[in-house]
């Protein structure tokens, strides 16, 4: 990419925003959820939309693009590592032998990320089934202070690990999207 693209957002109330409050899936005008899990599990569905949000809109080049040389990050890497994070996290549940890398080798993940439709559909299928796949599993193990698995790691740290590392992709996924094409916003 040779030249830079321009600033812009969608967004008419508030123009540090990705859209108007109106037009937010993350907005609730309810009151937020009630006790611990519940909260987490809010954040960490509104991160999960937040970064398909970033995604939408783009084609498969734009979103396999690594906009910041010299780094193999892209949109499409980061659905394809978050996908195979997932998977990996279901590990820590219980002692037994963990599942094989959806994409083999460290960072193929991001290496792989190529601008192919089909790759694209495949990966976004992968982040889906991945997702469901670990809150199945941690759903059996509602009490927070649980210890599970070899390392005897809480529930609610593997948690709070999960809304982190989505928290920081997201932030990855907005400065990545502003140098695909300019648009911005939280």
């Amino acid at each position: 990419m040779s030249e830079a693209s321009a600033r812009w957002t969608r967004a008419t109330v508030f123009p540090d925003m990705w859209v108007d409050p109106d037009d937010d899936p993350r907005e609730n005008d309810g009151p937020g959820p009630e006790g611990e899990l519940a909260t987490l599990q809010d954040f960490l569905a509104g991160y999960r939309l937040t970064l398909r949000m970033k995604c939408e809109g783009l084609d498969a080049e734009q979103l396999a693009r690594r906009s910041v040389p010299p780094s193999t990050m892209s949109l499409l890497g980061l659905v394809r590592h978050l996908a195979e994070v997932e998977r990996d996290w279901r590990g820590w549940l219980d002692e037994g032998e963990r599942e094989p890398k959806l994409y083999g080798e460290r960072d193929a993940d991001f290496l792989g990320a190529v601008g192919d439709p089909a790759e694209v559909e495949a990966a976004f299928a992968a982040l889906e089934r991945e997702q469901a796949a670990t809150d199945a599993a941690l759903a059996a193990h509602p009490d927070l202070g649980e210890r599970v698995g070899g390392d005897g790691i809480a529930v609610r740290e593997l948690l709070v690990h999960r809304v982190d590392e989505y928290a920081r992709h997201c932030g990855h996924a907005d400065l990545l999207r502003e140098r695909v094409d300019g648009r911005v916003g939280q």
